[in-house]
């Protein structure tokens, strides 16, 4: 089992740095083609040798997110700029919903989360911020929840396309002038 989680965990992170990086028009095919294999590596856990049954866990013991939207497009913005956007969910499971651990892809996105339980019927956020510094070209970084849901991990990506910055050119820089 831990070695599915570590393979699970391996492949996050190789997901996380793949999608924090410029990429062609293809990078949306490629984090796609990743999500869809990590899906699968999830799905899979097989049965440890040492374990003689698998009880699949009580619902009434987890909680259930319903967010309105799991990926939010900020469009085209220049570097640097910092976006910001809310993610609300309602908890429509049996139980109150814990939100354990939330991670980004990568350094340019931080996460802030309802860090109580969110009782059912009742509604929490999960904030993304993305620093556009540095970064240019198409653009999908992913947060990635762990929480007592089932699935127990959950995923929200924003996407976007970021335009370089013009360098500010001084006199000296733009080479001999012909008169």
């Amino acid at each position: 089992m831990k070695y599915i989680r570590f393979s699970a965990l391996t492949l996050v992170v190789a997901l996380m740095a793949a999608s924090c990086e410029t990429k062609k028009d293809d990078q949306s095919d490629k984090i796609a083609a990743l999500e869809e294999k990590l899906a699968k590596l999830e799905a899979a856990q097989p049965v440890p040798a040492n374990v003689t049954t698998v009880a699949d866990a009580d619902p009434s013991s987890l909680g259930q997110f319903a967010f309105s939207e799991m990926e939010y497009d900020f469009g085209t913005i220049s570097e640097g700029k910092v976006v910001e956007h809310l993610f609300k969910f309602t908890n429509e499971g049996q139980a109150p919903l814990v939100i354990s651990n939330i991670t980004a892809s990568c350094g340019c996105t931080s996460p802030d989360w309802t860090k109580t339980p969110v009782k059912p019927g009742e509604e929490g956020f999960v904030k993304v911020v993305f620093n556009s510094t540095a970064k240019t070209g198409t653009q999908a970084p992913t947060v990635t929840i762990q929480a007592n849901t089932n699935p127990n991990v959950t995923r929200l990506r924003l996407k976007g396309n970021v335009t370089p910055k013009l360098a500010s050119a001084s006199p000296n820089q733009l080479g001999p002038v012909k008169k």
